[in-house]
């Protein structure tokens, strides 16, 4: 193949792309430079779109890479046995999970069954918080109990907020509450675009669960 002489329009052009990329390399640093702080985050990832426990589940895998000891408590999936529950039971001596609730509270029907579970899901929790050898906290679905009402949200609110200043706190969940999104570091809402349930498709190994 035969080379091509290089313009001069085109280097020209090369040498704006450059001179480009180097500003904004230069903003970015002195941006980057600012951001000193370290620390446990309160996260919360909300919204009717899907992705909101995968997305916590991604930052578990993050955790367990760099070395990180993970709680995990499932406030109400416990019917379900899920993918990500498989993986993370070949990291047990990095993650703990503790599966409280039976299902959706549709499968139940049985208020107080839900709100035992959902309480010891939560005392479960506390536990954790209060072990010092944890770096990072998944409480997944806590936000379907809340909206429910079957846990005092003002508890919670503020034994989160009082956590360990080094521990990281993921919150799952559709219909966060508002006095939960206030104390919170991060909050992602995953917002619905399309769904195959609504083109018939029942939940799938591997994409649901």
């Amino acid at each position: 193949m035969e080379n091509e002489e290089i313009t001069d329009q085109e280097i020209e052009k090369a040498d704006r792309h450059a001179e480009k990329m180097a500003k904004k390399k230069a903003a970015r640093n002195k941006i980057m430079a600012t951001k000193t702080k370290t620390g446990g985050l309160i996260i919360v990832h909300t919204g009717k779109g899907k992705g909101k426990s995968t997305a916590a589940f991604g930052m578990v895998c993050r955790a367990i890479g760099h070395g990180m000891k993970v709680g995990v408590i499932q406030f109400v999936k416990g019917k379900w046995e899920t993918g990500e529950k498989k993986i993370l039971e070949a990291f047990s001596d990095q993650v703990t999970v503790h599966t409280m609730g039976e299902g959706f509270t549709w499968d139940t029907q049985d208020l107080k069954r839900d709100v035992a579970a959902a309480d010891a899901a939560w005392q479960q929790a506390k536990r954790m918080m209060q072990d010092p050898s944890y770096s990072m906290i998944l409480m997944d679905e806590l936000n379907i109990v809340l909206r429910y009402d079957y846990l005092p949200i003002d508890e919670i609110v503020e034994t989160v907020k009082n956590k360990r200043e080094d521990l990281h706190i993921i919150i799952t969940g559709r219909n966060a509450k508002d006095s939960l999104l206030e104390i919170a570091d991060l909050v992602t809402e995953m917002t619905m675009i399309k769904h195959p349930f609504r083109s018939g498709f029942k939940a799938q190994a591997g994409i649901e669960f």
